[in-house]
């Protein structure tokens, strides 16, 4: 009987060796053909020539997609000039790439987690960005599919004292796709934080808010800027005084100029001397890596916004 036993149990696991090697199969014939220079490169390891691919020199917005499976591997926010000759990249999509030892036993090489092509390889330490990392990626690895404009996603500009604050508060507001600290206001193009803290070039510091229109109007996010931050202080915000730290809301049209003034004259009958200025938005530079959701990364809280009612 326990012969028999045995031999039931070895034959049901054959067949499921048998199920599970027919499914890699199937997934494996799922893959999109490639050309003999394509399987040379993703397939067998090889590497294209520098300054010959087509994503080297390219910076459009969009994603970028692996050649075999098409598993999302990068996105162009992620996307760096940089002189190697191949695309470069110092972030990943999360869970998209697997790193291993290559076969020259020094560097790291970066695949594709879905169906483990080869993209290329993985540089730390350099300080080339802030992120302290290169994905040095072939081309021919690569599909770029292009952002597609939603005309429901938009973008609105506050600026209400240390850009932190401001951030935080919008990152958590219903409707709200994401909040991003940088600098507007100034003639300096791409201004460091440095550069903006001397009060020197007319920056200012601005939250960009990504917004989704069927969620959150405009109007609610103004009326939200006005109580997340005190609008009757002149010098600044808190504690944080300075030309970079005032109250401002830059608009993008007509439509958004009116609301801020109606909104700032309801304040103003209610007996707020309200200081905030409304001013036609300009270029926007997105601030350095590590002001990005600072009091989240810190575990901190805000210490010069918090939130008021006032309509």
């Amino acid at each position: 009987m326990q012969k028999y036993t045995i031999i039931v149990f070895s034959i049901v696991i054959i067949f499921y060796l048998i199920s599970c090697s027919e499914g890699r199969v199937v997934n494996k014939r799922a893959y999109n053909k490639l050309s003999t220079e394509e399987e040379r490169v993703i397939v067998n390891k090889g590497t294209e020539a520098p300054f010959s691919g087509k994503y080297n020199n390219f910076f459009e917005k969009g994603s970028y997609h692996c050649k075999r499976c098409n598993a999302r591997l990068y996105s162009s926010d992620d996307k760096f000039a940089y002189s190697c000759g191949w695309p470069s990249f110092d972030d990943e999509i999360k869970g998209a790439i697997r790193r291993q030892k290559d076969v020259d036993g020094i560097r790291t090489e970066i695949l594709c987690v879905n169906c483990g092509a080869h993209l290329g390889h993985i540089f730390e330490g350099e300080g080339v960005t802030e992120k302290n990392t290169r994905h040095c990626v072939n081309s021919i690895s690569l599909t770029f599919v292009p952002a597609k404009e939603n005309p429901n996603i938009t973008k609105a500009y506050f600026a209400g004292g240390c850009f932190w604050g401001v951030e935080h508060f919008f990152e958590h507001k219903e409707g709200v796709i994401s909040a991003m600290s940088g600098y507007m206001g100034g003639d300096l193009e791409n201004p460091s934080y440095q550069d903006v803290s001397y009060g020197s070039t007319g920056h200012l510091e601005v939250v960009e808010v990504t917004y989704d229109i069927n969620k959150v109007s405009y109007e609610n996010l103004a009326k939200f800027f006005f109580e997340i931050h005190d609008p009757t202080q002149a010098n600044g915000q808190g504690p944080d005084i300075g030309e970079q730290y005032l109250s401002i809301i830059f608009y993008n049209n007509e439509d958004e100029k009116m609301t801020a003034h109606n909104l700032i004259d309801i304040l103003k009958n209610k007996g707020y001397q309200v200081v905030t200025k409304v001013l036609p938005a300009s270029t926007f530079w997105k601030a350095e890596e590590y002001h990005q959701n600072y009091y989240n990364k810190n575990k901190k809280e805000p210490y010069c916004h918090r939130y008021t009612k006032r309509f």
